[in-house]
């Protein structure tokens, strides 16, 4: 059951959260509260060192305080900011968030050039009038649905992560 849990419940909260990104431009702070508890609880399934769960919640902390900085300054959103925290927590103080901070970049980078790209367009066919969310991603006043590009960093880092390679002894 456990193994279970670690193979579903990260990568669905972050599928959902890029969905929600993509169709609204905004990531539910449910979400991200959802994505804190999962990782308290399988730390305490996991019996986890206390030391890694509060190191962990200080990576947290750090990102959370960067994206705020950044979200000042207008460069993100704070939905995005809120996710790449809740998100860290599960990727701790290790190479594997290196990773994802480097693939968030490189996809964030690809979709920002796709809407960019996008938004040239002068026109959509008919049948696409009535799609709110893609006029949305038109309008060149929107930002841009970063959330994709942080949960596919994150999906992708994940079976690196200490999670995974518990799942064999469970």
């Amino acid at each position: 059951m456990i193994a279970n849990g670690l193979l579903i419940i990260f990568p669905l909260l972050l599928a959902v959260a890029a969905f929600f990104d993509l169709f609204t431009m905004t990531i539910p702070n449910k979400l991200n509260l959802l994505l804190v508890i999962a990782f308290v609880a399988m730390a305490f399934l996991l019996q986890l060192p206390l030391q890694q769960v509060g190191m962990s919640f200080a990576l947290g902390f750090g990102v959370m305080v960067i994206g705020f900085g950044l979200f000042a300054l207008g460069v993100m959103g704070g939905g995005d900011v809120k996710f790449l925290a809740a998100i860290s927590l599960w990727l701790g103080l290790s190479m594997n968030m290196l990773d994802f901070i480097l693939l968030t970049s490189i996809y964030g980078g690809a979709l920002t050039l796709v809407i960019l790209a996008l938004r040239k367009v002068p026109y959509f066919p008919q049948f696409m009038h009535g799609q709110a969310w893609l006029l949305k991603l038109h309008d060149k006043k929107s930002g841009v649905p970063y959330g994709i590009a942080i949960a596919i960093a994150g999906i992708q880092v994940y079976p690196n992560t200490l999670w995974f390679s518990q799942i064999p002894t469970l």
